[in-house]
């Protein structure tokens, strides 16, 4: 059976189709218009969604202290040690003994550091050695002295009975008169050799470092083994070893304008807040004034005194000073919550405000207190909350809400 050949096969398509009725091709402008009325539309609902949210300001819910009511000025400095030392040798030598670290507390005179004093201690062992030998000798020589004394006055009798000649007598003074000028020789042998001891000493001491007063080691300059000279005047030498400072004389010091002078007196009370510990308020004084202006910057240095003392303060930390009109009890020292009083209103026989949250304005019953400058207190909502400004009678809870461009 032959197998067809379906390579000939085909459709005469023009037999179908009347003559003059072609198909019409689909113009192009059709699907731009249909793209179009789409996204129109889809502008237009955006518009419409927009539209139906309430343009709000806000503001926020702070943590502020009773004490701004009586506060004439602020200013900011830092917490500095008005007593703090870099500790050194005068000697030059090898780090051999290091006692501190970081944070350590010393007393006065305590023993920080020690250099290599091995050469210098059997130079001070040698010199009170000295000073034993010359006091030996002059025990000798007092020895000497009380014998030619004796003999001196038994000559001076003998020589009076006619015992003994005039030569003997005379050989009797002189030798009195020797032995008693010795002693004076031996004596002064006796301070040089105290004298040499004392300067053995001190350059035997000059190769201890102890602490000068009361405090606590702020930084370490040097490890064991480094080379120690003064004013690391050498290379590959540390000067200080280690740098000390007395925390009971940390004070806060502020630049003041020159023109805010005349709200600043000695002894005026203060409020000092530190920036690493901000829900600390201390109280302060002003204890000094620093007699010269900055030309540069117009400011004069103000110091405040620490009242009240924390044991986390630490020197060069950040502080805020509230200068005050009088001073404030602890109670008003302590932060509240405080808004702005137009966020404050009346629903409902209520005091509330309205957080936002999540594009919604919440409505939170508060309760108001005291006035604390431009702001009042609040209790029922915590700081740092978004609230509404100034609602108006469409903000309801649960509406939906866009921050004003303003």
């Amino acid at each position: 059976m032959a197998i067809a050949d379906l390579s000939k096969l085909k459709i005469d398509r023009s037999s179908t189709a009347p003559a003059g009725n072609a198909p019409k091709r689909r113009r192009p402008w059709m699907r731009i218009a249909v793209t179009a009325a789409i996204a129109f539309a889809v502008v237009i609902g955006l518009i419409v969604h927009s539209r139906s949210k309430q343009s709000v300001e806000t503001a926020t819910v702070v943590k502020t202290s009773p004490s701004q009511n009586y506060t004439l000025l602020n200013a900011t400095g830092y917490a500095v040690a008005q007593r703090k030392a870099a500790l050194s040798s005068k000697a030059s030598g090898r780090l051999e003994w290091l006692g501190v670290l970081e944070g350590s507390r010393v007393k006065k005179n305590e023993l920080v550091a020690r250099l290599e004093n091995r050469d210098v201690a059997a130079s001070l062992s040698q010199a009170a050695a000295n000073v034993q030998v010359a006091q030996a000798n002059l025990e000798q020589g007092q020895a000497e002295l009380r014998d030619a004394e004796s003999a001196y006055l038994r000559s001076q009798k003998l020589l009076q009975q006619k015992f003994i000649s005039a030569a003997s007598h005379d050989a009797a003074k002189a030798r009195y008169d020797k032995a008693r000028s010795a002693i004076s020789g031996l004596r002064a042998s006796i301070a040089v050799a105290q004298a040499n001891r004392q300067a053995a000493q001190v350059a035997f001491d000059q190769t201890l470092i102890t602490a000068p007063f009361d405090g606590v080691i702020l930084t370490k300059n040097a490890n064991v083994g480094d080379n120690i000279t003064p004013f690391s005047s050498a290379a590959d030498s540390k000067g200080a070893v280690v740098t000390i400072a007395d925390m009971d004389t940390l004070e806060v010091e502020a630049d003041v304008s020159e023109s805010n002078l005349s709200k600043i007196t000695v002894g005026q009370p203060c409020e000092i807040q530190l920036e690493a510990l901000p829900d600390l308020r201390l109280a302060g004084v002003v204890s000094r004034m620093v007699p010269t202006v900055d030309r540069s910057k117009a400011t004069l240095l103000v110091k405040v005194r620490f009242v009240e003392r924390d044991p986390r303060i630490l020197p060069d930390m950040s502080a805020k000073v509230a200068f005050l009109s009088k001073p404030v009890s602890p109670e008003e020292r302590v932060s509240v919550t405080a808004v702005q009083p137009a966020a404050v209103v009346e629903r409902d026989g209520g005091k509330v405000v309205f957080q936002v949250k999540d594009d919604k304005a919440r409505q939170v019953n508060v309760q108001t207190g005291r006035r604390i400058g431009d702001l009042v207190e609040v209790s029922g909502i915590a700081a740092g909350e978004k609230v509404v400004l100034g609602p108006s009678d469409k903000i309801k809870d649960g509406v939906s809400v866009s921050l004003s461009k303003k």
